[in-house]
């Protein structure tokens, strides 16, 4: 096989994967459409953009593939140039916009390792992770410096550099009042050979923090990447390049992450990104105006947009969702009546599913084809569950116990951290702190959380 290649075989159940000796995923997932022909069809939608503002004229309405693959190799040049090891951390604390692909895929084609991190946590939150993760570096969106300044002044740690996404001396080209001023990457080349790597090399790096102790990093391989595009993307939610992807869930979450960027670069498709905080009337402006056909989101988001609806059919204003084909729910469970109440004022289904940042996205999931309202579905091909009691024993089907899964995708181990990967992570096996019964049918019904492991969302 050439170097960064993967073939999948989908005439089996599950599609088997087979990675090239050499395998970087920044290649498939970006080079790749190049050599395809997609280079000049749009791949980001940034909903931000607003034509009437001279205040940001630098602002892109659409990034397209060919414009990715440039700015992804640039930006990897950049952190080899500010990265002095192989293998480097680079903390992301950037919001949904196209720097954080160029940042994400920069990093991996160039041989480090991305750390995207919450968007919503503190100083002391961040002060930890830059100390925990030692990181090469950390970059930001200005918006968040008033808590990533006193996390650096108070860290133990101090990374080899610090960059804002935008602003002055930030990385890329600003602009304001018709004036154009190049960022730090815009000096970089805009061709970068992919670091060589294997499909089992450390790819990326996701915090998991719960209700109690210190968050954990769980540490991805460039495999679990392509494991999640081909088991749930492809083969559950039949995503196709035609698709429109947006995501209410955040890009720095396993949930939104896939939603939002690797779903729709593995199949050539696009997505919409917004950095704004989700709120019904939010979300239903940016439906209406950029026509996605699958929306992801978590059940209190779907819970207040129907709310919404209610109160704008008292006043007769309608909102538009008629470009949807499915829509999907994780992070919690999906009550049954909001799948039946949303089923009945959109005509759409909700998918829910269980996702996790362990196993980077959902392994157990409802379908269009096969669902049950008020259950999280069954297990997506490429992964195997099983509910065990406080003794180890298996539960039998209706029993209560903690699920634990395994596949492609979960995580080799938490980072600096080895008594919670004993705990967690055995024989292959991920207890995801989650207690479910499997009914007769075979679905999967959530019954609550057994420990402090947060799901992605």
């Amino acid at each position: 096989m050439p170097d960064h290649s993967v073939t999948v075989d989908h005439s089996k159940t599950p599609s088997t994967i087979d990675f090239a000796p050499v395998f970087n995923i920044a290649v498939p997932m970006i080079d790749r459409h190049l050599a395809e022909g997609r280079g000049g069809y749009p791949v980001i939608i940034n909903a931000d953009f607003d034509p009437g503002s001279p205040a940001d004229d630098a602002l892109e309405k659409q990034i397209t593939y060919q414009q990715l693959a440039v700015r992804a190799n640039q930006c990897g040049n950049m952190l080899k140039n500010l990265v002095l090891e192989p293998g480097g951390r680079v903390l992301m604390v950037v919001k949904d916009c196209p720097e954080f692909f160029y940042i994400f895929w920069g990093a991996i084609k160039a041989g480090f390792v991305p750390v995207p991190l919450d968007t919503l946590l503190k100083a002391d939150d961040y002060r930890y992770m830059i100390e925990d993760s030692t990181c090469a570096g950390l970059v930001y969106s200005p918006e968040f410096l008033s808590e990533i300044t006193p996390a650096l002044a108070a860290s133990g740690h101090k990374p080899g550099f610090i960059l804002a996404t935008d602003g002055p001396g930030g990385m890329s080209t600003q602009g304001s009042f018709g004036l154009q001023f190049p960022g730090l990457m815009d000096g970089y080349s805009p061709v970068l050979e992919p670091a060589p790597a294997t499909a089992d090399s450390e790819c990326l790096w996701l915090y998991s923090s719960g209700t109690t102790g210190r968050p954990k990093a769980a540490v991805h391989r460039h495999r679990d990447i392509a494991a999640t595009c081909v088991h749930y993307a492809v083969d559950t939610l039949q995503m196709t390049p035609d698709d429109v992807c947006f995501s209410a869930a955040k890009l720095f979450s396993a949930y939104g992450m896939g939603n939002a960027m690797t779903f729709p670069l593995w199949v050539g498709g696009v997505t919409v990104l917004s950095s704004q905080r989700p709120s019904p009337d939010i979300i239903f402006q940016i439906i209406e105006e950029h026509r996605p056909s699958i929306y992801f989101a978590v059940p209190s988001l779907y819970a207040a947009q129907l709310r919404a609806l209610d109160d704008n059919a008292q006043t007769g204003m309608a909102a538009d969702l008629s470009s949807l084909r499915c829509c999907v729910s994780s992070g919690e469970a999906l009550p049954a009546d909001i799948f039946r109440r949303w089923q009945e004022q959109t005509g759409t289904l909700i998918l829910d599913g269980i996702s996790s940042t362990e196993a980077l996205h959902v392994f157990i999931s409802n379908t269009m084809d096969n669902y049950r309202p008020g259950s999280s579905g069954k297990p997506v091909p490429g992964y195997q569950v099983k509910i065990m009691g406080g003794q180890g024993n298996p539960m039998t089907k209706g029993d209560p116990g903690m699920l634990l899964v395994r596949g492609d995708s979960i995580a080799s181990h938490y980072w600096n951290n080895p008594q919670r990967t004993a705990e967690t992570m055995v024989d292959g096996w991920l207890n995801t702190g989650d207690t479910y019964y499997e009914d007769p049918d075979g679905y999967f019904v959530h019954c609550g959380r057994s420990d402090d492991t947060l799901k992605a969302g």
